[in-house]
């Protein structure tokens, strides 16, 4: 079938299954009585067409506000207008989850596969001849996936509202009108929002009901599915979890070790709460004679280990397999293997999840490890030279004897020092409870030399770990522009160590290396970020190869293309050989879990679509992907020239002060979604370099401008055209799967992105100049890539994720509108009372509008 043909049938199904449904169901949502005030459903509408007109007619959000009252509210004070505001809100909030649900429970019938394809291709594929599926079953072998769930806060959705999400999702695929009525009721009545910030604690919590409801059952019918059709034996583990909240302490002074432990504790507890669930299955079909001691010592474990916390447990895997394989044992040679198959079920998932569930990975800052390292130096001999502070990189490298101590922190020190010691010594606890995958990953932030990972490694030694025993992967993570530069030769540095090759080889000779998106976009901006990643990646790869070393790449991804998002199955499925990518790891932040992995259904679409582009990528190299030194370069200058631009944007006397006064960014730290502070260093005044990447990306995308996802990119094409480089250009976008992806990306941030909404500054006295700069790049882009695809409209190619992505505009552009109007507020008036007010509407609009985007933040 032709693909426009293919798309246009693609975009009829969504149109009918999607947008029809949800004007349907919307209107029976708008009907429902709720929030005081009995009309606002009533008047939603209404409102929502005079901000699109107010819009299009480029008013300030001040005149659409002011006039749409005026006109359909009038005689209502200021205060009660702010009401009807914050109602309208409320509903804004429910239909985005509304058309969350809508569009999830379409997934089977619209579809999302494009060139990489899923599972069932993979088997296609494999079903044309057994060469084939010996091909695939041999890459399945030295294959891994881990997805890692961090602790966003753009997640926020409690556990009550998923659960509805979940049954409304269930309820629509079938059309159960008084179900949804019911489902539409309890969501209108059901708070979304936390009245306090929750503490790391908390957001593990949130995060663990993705692993109990989705996770679990994903990856085990994955799991299920590639040990039928393919010879993975030796690898029974294709798929892996990682977990990050609390355990991650990178610039969250919330985490402590007491944290982890409470964290380590809870995925134990969930997991075997889970395995629990599935016994009773068992039990209820395994009712035959001589498997009563069994089921008994099975119900015993399991129980006490879900529901009866038990002090110093050990890990229980080893144990749960052998009782379970003598169970099947039996059931193979006395009962014709009837029931079976439950209890491979339940064995296959003991080997998935042991006690652990997902990998508690530790993170710090190596500023705050390097000063550890010093006090623990001047408080116990460790045979570090006195002057080692002075010595350079190479001679402390040569200095550092590797001695064993036993080392207690005393309650003296101060926190993070206490924290880091003794969450070192806790990671062999943890190890003991939940195995050794509970707890293996020690992940330096801000590596920026060798020294950052031996040193930690001393560390270890020094708190009662044993050199022969030291069962922990070390993980750098480079993030800037520059540390990208230097990340080869750290490396390098490292495999020539005598002590840490020695210990790489225990290890399997395995090393895993984080990169980091977000704060390399903030840092260099987007095709800068990407060119450096890419970049790193090749050197990385040569270095490993060069030293005989597996190499994973662990990408920290964010949701938006800002921070490394987008079309992450086509950024993998476009590597080419010169890039390790039998092993991808990569995080699931903020809303893009709930987006990507909310159901069971879309959880292992996009699993396997991520396998998927691991495998064929290596079977089936596309050669377009390896990069000549011809169009590196052509990439290099492109990324220089936009790097020129975006430097100069950030060094702009009015960047930060235009951003503070018309985002929320400000007011990103009171919404209590989240344990983390919007910056490093609290208590200074806000600079760039200290603000999160996370914040610096979502206060583009409340401003509908998304600056950090396109800036540059239009100067660096033109540039080529200018230069009579375009055809090479052309041929570099058909041709390379790298660099078609990253600009289709770009052109998903520009989709998201609307000037309109901030078309009044054009006549600012202060910021007319600046918004004009903006707007005026956003343009060139816009004409640039149009022209480069040869399209009409910005992600043609994509037309159903264009149109969704235009009904969500929609739907949340009156709260888009409602924030704006609230920040002009604000900077208007020193009403003590009003100014609280206001803040709480612009921290309100920004659930939702985040929400909508799916990967805005």
């Amino acid at each position: 079938m032709p693909s426009t043909l293919r798309l246009s049938q693609k975009e009829s199904i969504f149109n009918h299954e999607v947008v029809k449904r949800f004007e349907l169901y919307n209107s029976l949502f708008q009907t429902l009585p709720f929030y005081q005030v009995k009309d606002t459903g009533i008047l939603l509408p209404f409102f929502s067409s005079h901000c699109d007109k107010g819009t299009a007619d480029q008013l300030s959000p001040t005149e659409i506000i002011e006039s749409f009252f005026k006109k359909y509210v009038p005689n209502v004070d200021h205060r009660e207008q702010i009401n009807r505001l914050f109602r309208f809100i409320q509903y804004i909030e429910r239909q985005v989850v509304l058309f969350d649900a809508i569009e999830d429970s379409s997934f089977a019938k619209v579809g999302r596969v494009d060139d990489t394809g899923t599972l069932q291709s993979m088997v296609q594929q494999a079903s044309q001849s057994e060469q084939a599926r010996a091909n695939i079953s041999r890459q399945l072998k030295d294959f891994s996936l881990r997805l890692v769930l961090t602790a966003h806060p753009t997640q926020f959705y409690p556990g009550t509202v998923l659960g509805i999400m979940t049954d409304l999702i269930e309820a629509l695929k079938t059309n159960d009108i008084p179900s949804i009525d019911g489902l539409l009721q309890q969501l209108g009545k059901t708070p979304f929002f936390n009245k306090t910030s929750p503490t790391p604690v908390d957001e593990a919590v949130s995060l663990v009901w993705f692993l109990e409801n989705i996770f679990y059952n994903a990856l085990s019918g994955i799991q299920s599915k590639l040990e039928e059709e393919f010879d993975i034996e030796g690898n029974p583990q294709v798929l892996e979890l990682g977990f990050w909240p609390g355990g991650d302490r990178d610039g969250n002074p919330n985490v402590t070790t007491e944290t982890t432990r409470s964290v380590s504790t809870l995925l134990r507890q969930i997991i075997y709460r889970c395995y629990y669930r599935d016994f009773r299955n068992l039990k209820r079909r395994i009712t035959f004679r001589g498997f009563a001691d069994t089921i008994s010592k099975l119900e015993a474990v399991l129980y006490d280990n879900a529901f009866n916390p038990q002090d110093n447990p050990k890990d229980l895997q080893p144990e749960l397999l052998k009782l379970l394989r003598s169970m099947r044992q039996t059931l193979v040679t006395e009962h014709d293997s009837l029931f079976v198959n439950i209890v491979d079920n339940l064995i296959q998932k003991v080997n998935l999840f042991g006690s652990y569930f997902a990998t508690l990975d530790i993170r710090q800052d190596s500023r705050v490890l390097r000063d550890v390292f010093k006090y623990t130096t001047e408080k116990v001999y460790t045979g570090v030279p006195k002057n080692y502070a002075d010595m350079n990189e190479e001679a402390k490298i040569k200095s550092l004897p590797f001695n064993q101590a036993d080392f207690t922190c005393p309650a003296t020190a101060d926190s993070l020092t206490r924290d880091t010691l003794d969450t070192i010594r806790l990671m062999k606890q943890i190890q003991h409870s939940n195995g050794e995958k509970g707890c293996q990953r020690f992940i330096i932030s801000n590596c920026q030399q060798a020294s950052d990972i031996l040193q930690l490694i001393a560390l270890f030694l020094w708190s009662g770990w044993e050199k022969d025993k030291l069962s922990v992967d070390f993980m750098p993570l480079f993030e800037t522009v520059n540390d990208l530069k230097h990340a080869g030769d750290v490396m390098e540095k490292l495999y020539t160590h005598p002590f840490y090759k020695a210990h790489l080889k225990k290890r399997g000779n395995k090393q895993t290396i984080m990169l980091g998106f977000s704060d390399s976009t903030k840092d260099g901006g987007y095709l800068m970020a990407n060119w450096s990643i890419y970049k790193a990646k090749v050197e990385l790869t040569a270095m490993a190869r060069k030293y005989d070393i597996t190499l994973a790449f662990f990408d920290g991804r964010g949701g938006p293309p800002a921070r490394g998002g987008g079309k992450t199955h086509r950024f993998y499925a476009s590597m080419g050989k010169e890039i390790a990518n039998e092993h991808i790891q990569l995080t699931i932040q903020g809303q893009t879990v709930s987006s990507q992995y909310g159901s069971v259904e879309t959880a292992r679409f996009n699993t396997e679509q991520l396998i998927n582009a691991g495998i064929i990528s290596a079977l089936h190299p596309n050669h377009n992907d390896l990069l000549d030194s011809k169009h590196k370069a052509l990439i290099a200058e492109m990324a220089e020239e936009s790097h020129k631009l975006f430097l100069a944007l950030r060094e702009h006397p009015l960047f930060m002060e235009y951003l503070e006064n018309y985002s929320p960014l400000k007011l990103l730290s009171q919404i209590n979604i989240s344990s983390r502070p919007t910056k490093r260093n609290a208590g200074a005044k806000l600079k760039l370099e200290d603000l999160r990447a996370i914040s610096f990306v979502t206060s583009w995308s409340q401003l509908k401008q998304n600056i950090p996802g396109f800036y540059g990119v239009g100067t660096a094409l033109k540039k080529m055209k200018d230069g009579g480089k375009w055809n090479e250009v052309k041929e570099l976008y058909q041709n390379s799967g790298f660099f078609k992806t990253m600009l289709d990306n770009c052109m998903m941030s520009m989709t998201k992105s609307d000037f309109r909404v901030t078309a009044y500054m054009a006549k600012d006295k202060k910021f007319s100049a600046f918004w004009k700069g903006l707007k005026a790049e956003y343009e060139l882009t816009r004409e640039m890539l149009l022209e480069l695809t040869d399209t009409k409209v910005l992600m043609e190619e994509f037309p159903v994720d264009r149109r969704s992505i235009a009904i969500r505009e929609k739907i949340v552009l009156p709260l888009v509108i409602i924030q704006h109007y609230a920040l002009q507020c604000l900077n208007n008036t020193d009403d003590e009372e009003l100014t609280g007010i206001y803040n709480k509407l612009v921290i309100r609009t920004v659930y939702g509008i985040v929400n909508a985007g799916r990967n805005l933040a």
